[in-house]
């Protein structure tokens, strides 16, 4: 029986491992091979191309069609800089919260997974349960689409993919996309007194960046009212800007990095071709005056979005096990749901938590949201008997 005095202790485990995006996962990943093999389950990994992180899934019973996988990324975001009132990486409870980094994002869910183990592994389903544990979902959902393609090519097809985001255990039927780009100006130094011997790159930068606010202001004023989505429109920001040497030299260099995070439906690569366009066009302007400076527009990620599937398989299951009869629900982050959605898997995000509290000082998961999550591992184990 999954019960969520062992979740927690569990949890407990997961979150002593800093998983930070930054670090590797392997610790991580061989204490789940460790768990796993006591029970007799074996698992697969998928490296990334570097050896320093790892994918993971595991079958549990029958190698049969119409399982279930439950899926989840080992990866986290920083705690750098955050006023944080107990060790992130120590699970603390005060009251009914329950304290760390990941405990909300996502490991709350992955504990739960790992314990419906010993009772999937106990001979009684008919159908499977999937483990699919991924890495760096924290930096563009990098890590999924290998272990994803894995899963289509040796796995008997499931019935439903349940990506356990943090949505308070109530039922999610899509997200947004996210493409990210960083963009990087390069100049060509001289005394600022002299702007007319060199190219400020912070300079240029700053015309391209008033372009994309430009784009994200229309964004908003093309939103549909009637989107399931909030915000209902594609919203563009940028995030990070670094330039400059100091104030009296033009500056060589200036990066910046955006996102663009669009609902089904809108073409992230059409919306940014003008803006792209437009980098070339700067490119070659630059490299005219000096060969050194330019323009280099590079992706760094493009997660796709997760439409609703009406009627679908892996949502209908989905509320039966969380006992949810509520309305139809998207969210404005991305996911990996989107990612098995474009492999052909019947998808839905469900999973412990508040998103309000991921990314968070002092993150935390609620006892009762891993009471309602051991009772829907519960409900699933059930529901794979017959």
């Amino acid at each position: 029986m999954v019960d969520a005095a062992d979740a927690t202790a569990i949890l407990a485990e997961l979150v002593a491992f800093d998983t930070t995006s930054r670090e590797s996962n392997l610790e991580f990943i061989e204490y789940v091979e460790e768990r796993l093999a006591r029970v007799g389950a074996s698992s697969t990994r998928v490296a990334s191309a570097d050896g320093r992180k790892a994918n993971l899934f595991a079958t549990l019973g029958p190698m049969v069609a119409g399982g279930v996988v439950l899926s989840g990324h080992t990866d986290v975001v920083p705690v750098d800089g955050q006023p944080w009132t107990t060790d992130p990486w120590t699970l603390t409870r005060r009251g009914d919260r329950l304290y760390a980094r990941g405990a909300c994002d996502m490991k709350g869910f992955l504990a739960l997974a790992l314990a419906a183990v010993p009772e999937a592994m106990s001979g009684r389903l008919a159908r499977p349960v999937h483990l699919a544990f991924s890495y760096d979902e924290e930096v563009g959902c990098l890590g999924a689409p290998a272990m994803i393609a894995e899963l289509a090519r040796h796995l008997p097809p499931p019935s439903a993919v349940i990506v356990g985001e943090p949505t308070g255990m109530e039922v999610v039927g899509g997200h947004k996309g996210i493409t990210s780009y960083e963009i990087v100006v390069r100049g060509h130094e001289a005394h600022s007194s002299l702007p007319h011997l060199g190219v400020s790159a912070n300079m240029e930068a700053v015309g391209l960046m008033r372009e994309l606010t430009d784009l994200a202001m229309r964004l908003e004023e093309e939103g549909d009212p009637e989107s399931p989505f909030h915000p209902p429109h594609a919203t563009l920001t940028i995030g990070q800007i670094a330039g400059g040497t100091a104030v009296n030299i033009l500056a060589r260099e200036c990066r910046f990095v955006f996102d663009l995070r669009c609902p089904p439906g809108q073409d992230p690569n059409a919306i940014i071709a003008p803006f792209l366009a437009r980098c070339a066009a700067v490119d070659r302007s630059l490299r005219a005056r000096f060969s050194e400076a330019g323009v280099i527009a590079t992706r760094r990620s493009s997660t796709p979005s997760f439409a609703a599937e009406a009627d679908g398989p892996a949502e209908r299951l989905a509320r039966r096990l969380a006992g949810d009869n509520g309305p139809r629900r998207a969210v404005a982050y991305a996911a990996e749901a989107g990612q098995f959605q474009q492999a052909g898997f019947a998808a839905v995000i469900c999973g412990p938590g508040s998103i309000e509290q991921a990314h968070q000082p002092d993150e935390y998961i609620d006892t009762a949201q891993m009471e309602r999550g051991a009772a829907f591992m519960r409900r699933m184990l059930d529901a794979l008997t017959g």
